[in-house]
């Protein structure tokens, strides 16, 4: 990991990157200014001084210290899931409304891709920027806090946490699921789940889940809980996977609904009858959870809601008032088709 330079509460400066890098100031702005004739192996220890100072263009950094932009920067973690589209639609229409333009970029759930948008929304002049979850590098913090961005983390309820965020709390919500299945007689549970790898949201539905059943006396075995990409082709192949089970579930939470859909064409691929054989709940209540059949039990995310009201915070924090450094926003549990009592067969056997 690099050693980040200390240099908080100052604006970095081009001769602070030429010292980091040991070239004179002359190099760093030709790297600057993408001129052909500087040595790769100059132009990367320019570009990693750069990185690790945080040095914003000058034009941009001016911009900044003025607060003159009316530019504000949102990052989503996927342009493929229609439920980021939704929310930064809204977001759109809210800034407009209030004389604000949005700039849009994705990380690909990858935080270092994250910081990068970060960088490049600041030089383009954003006043604030709101981002999905809160894991974030040290070196995305820090590149804010050194040029006083505001942010906001939206997705996610963490008023323990030092920053401003507007979403709910993934492993609380996740615990309706469970409650609700438990109440149908389950107690043969599995997951697909999203990738936890930098995905704080995923990590906290898979630990809502356990520690409800925990709370029941059940466990949830390492290999009942399968993480997969977003995506309905492998969510068909997890579905596959654990109906292949010697004891297969009769419950199985997905971790968005996306997850869900693939789970439901798999069983009518395969024959198997939801809920009669197994109930699949997803989470979101995308529009298509309520076209399938059967329709598809899921959390209730209100999206649109989330990012207006992260974007409400975050302008109120541009214009100096102060605002609550954590809001929720109330999710909650759609029943549908996809979900019914335990198989009788097992019910009756006491399972």
């Amino acid at each position: 990991m690099r050693k980040r330079l200390q240099n908080r509460g100052a604006r970095v400066s081009v001769a602070e990157v030429a010292a980091a890098a040991q070239v004179s100031t002359a190099t760093v702005s030709r790297v600057l200014n993408k001129a052909d004739y500087v040595k790769p192996e100059t132009r990367r220890a320019v570009e990693e001084a750069i990185a690790t100072l945080g040095y914003i263009p000058h034009g941009a950094a001016r911009s900044l210290s003025s607060r003159s932009s009316r530019i504000i920067g949102a990052v989503i973690p996927s342009i493929d899931n229609s439920i980021f589209a939704a929310g930064v639609e809204a977001l759109q229409a809210h800034l407009n409304d209030r004389g604000y333009h949005l700039l849009i970029g994705s990380s690909n759930y990858d935080p270092e891709e994250e910081h990068q948008v970060v960088r490049s929304f600041l030089e383009q002049r954003a006043a604030g920027i709101i981002m999905m979850g809160e894991t974030h590098t040290r070196d995305c913090l820090a590149v804010l806090a050194r040029h006083g961005t505001p942010f906001v983390n939206t997705g996610v309820y963490s008023p323990e946490q030092p920053y401003h965020c507007v979403g709910f709390d993934n492993a609380g919500v996740a615990t309706k699921a469970v409650r609700y299945l438990l109440q149908l007689g389950h107690r043969h549970f599995a997951m697909i789940a999203g990738i936890t790898a930098d995905n704080d949201r995923a990590i906290g539905r898979v630990r809502g889940v356990r520690a409800e059943l925990a709370r029941a006396g059940l466990t949830l075995p390492d290999d009942r809980v399968l993480e997969r990409r977003y995506d309905i082709a492998e969510s068909r192949a997890a579905f596959r996977d654990l109906m292949s089970l010697p004891e297969p579930p009769t419950a199985i939470i997905c971790g968005n609904d996306v997850q869900g859909f693939g789970a439901i064409l798999e069983a009518q691929h395969s024959g198997i009858r939801i809920p009669e054989q197994v109930s699949v709940v997803g989470f979101d209540d995308l529009v298509l959870s309520r076209h399938l059949k059967p329709s598809l039990t899921t959390i209730r995310v209100p999206t649109q809601e989330m990012w207006c009201r992260a974007a409400d915070m975050l302008l109120a924090r541009l214009s100096g008032e102060k605002t609550p450094r954590a809001v929720e926003i109330e999710t909650s549990l759609i029943v549908r088709e996809s979900t019914g009592p335990v198989p009788a067969s097992l019910a009756a056997a006491g399972l």
